[in-house]
């Protein structure tokens, strides 16, 4: 694997799982979930596995919702066919969980140096922009750009976040570098559009594309500068 081409002027990230610690907040608000619902014997993993199902089917059908309306939703459908009782308060904790969810802890850092190498960046993310604004101001005001769902009424794998998102920040996909830690979301827009791509395997068990090898892979995002370095595009 290599990146080839020119030096990018801009670089996309996905958030949730590259920049911040999606699994670890998922986790975390739905115990505090769970906690709620007395006499549950649910474990978080099997509610956080059907929730994802719905979420990401609720994302791919139309018409396009908010991607608070598909948490709610998604929340609500699983918790009814585990046989759990829903509470609207319930995809406040979510929702609220997702947006003071932290940075990894190289994050900052490896951003600020991209910033320091002479790139722009910017987040494209599955998500409503009122949400992710906590998120981002805890990413020391590196971020020049975020391009969510609910601006481009789709969400990822649809090329039409991408596009979207190349054309309000003015570039080709020739001219950037997308970074991000999903397989089945960023790396399958990569196959499919052909844009460079960098992937942050954090070992989280997320498989890679059986037809798809990303440009470069990295176990974390402060490796991305040093390479950067090393091939002197910093």
């Amino acid at each position: 694997m290599a990146l080839q081409g020119s030096k990018p002027t801009w670089l996309t990230f996905d958030c949730y799982g590259t920049l911040i610690q999606w699994d670890e907040g998922l986790l975390a608000a739905v115990e505090k979930i769970l906690a709620r619902h007395s006499g549950s014997n649910i474990d978080p993993d099997t509610l956080i596995e059907v929730y994802d199902k719905y979420e990401h089917e609720l994302e791919q059908t139309l018409p396009h919702r908010s991607f608070r309306d598909v948490a709610g939703t998604g929340l609500r459908m699983a918790m009814e066919e585990l046989g759990l009782a829903y509470d609207s308060s319930d995809i406040e904790i979510l929702t609220s969980s997702i947006s003071a969810m932290p940075p990894f802890p190289e994050v900052v850092g490896a951003l600020g140096d991209l910033k320091k190498g002479g790139f722009k960046l910017c987040i494209i993310s599955n998500t409503d922009d009122d949400i992710i604004e906590g998120n981002v101001a805890q990413m020391g005001g590196h971020i020049d750009r975020v391009i969510s769902a609910q601006q481009a009424r789709a969400y990822k794998p649809s090329r039409k976040i991408f596009e979207h998102a190349h054309e309000a920040i003015g570039v080709t996909k020739d001219s950037l570098v997308h970074i991000c830690a999903s397989p089945h979301l960023d790396l399958a827009a990569a196959r499919d559009m052909g844009f460079r791509c960098v992937w942050i395997n954090r070992g989280t068990g997320r498989r890679p594309l059986d037809d798809y090898s990303p440009d470069m892979e990295f176990r974390t995002l402060d490796r991305v500068p040093e390479h950067f370095r090393s091939i002197g595009w910093m």
